[in-house]
């Protein structure tokens, strides 16, 4: 009896601890995200959410979540892009991106051409 007890408690807690889901897609994609996610820690822009700006590290914070989130619907760096980077969930606002001595642009069109600048550095 003690023992099916304890094999109970024992599956109890297994089936309780929490599992981290795990990128779905191939290496290239990983590698691809994990450059976008360092260009926007390292940016010198500021990243407006929800009509305040953000800098680099604070943007990935937010950005991380939300990738964490929608990680089971990401199987392409396109999808990091629309899913984690793009517009606000909640008010449906997008994201948008102030540069020093640029125009003011979607996150979405600045985190695409980064990647396409990333693609044909590797093609190079």
């Amino acid at each position: 009896m003690k023992s099916f007890i304890t094999m109970t408690i024992s599956c109890a807690l297994i089936l309780a601890t929490p599992v981290y889901a795990t990128p779905v897609y191939d290496t290239q994609t990983q590698l691809e995200t994990q450059h976008l996610l360092n260009f926007i820690k390292s940016t010198q822009c500021q990243y407006e959410r929800n009509g305040t700006l953000h800098n680099g590290v604070e943007a990935l914070q937010h950005i991380e979540k939300k990738y964490q989130y929608y990680l089971d619907d990401i199987h392409s760096s396109e999808d990091f892009i629309k899913y984690s980077a793009t517009k606000s969930q909640m008010s449906g606002k997008k994201y948008r991106v102030h540069c020093p001595g640029q125009a003011i642009q979607d996150s979405h069109a600045w985190l695409k051409a980064e990647l396409e600048k990333y693609r044909a550095s590797k093609t190079n």
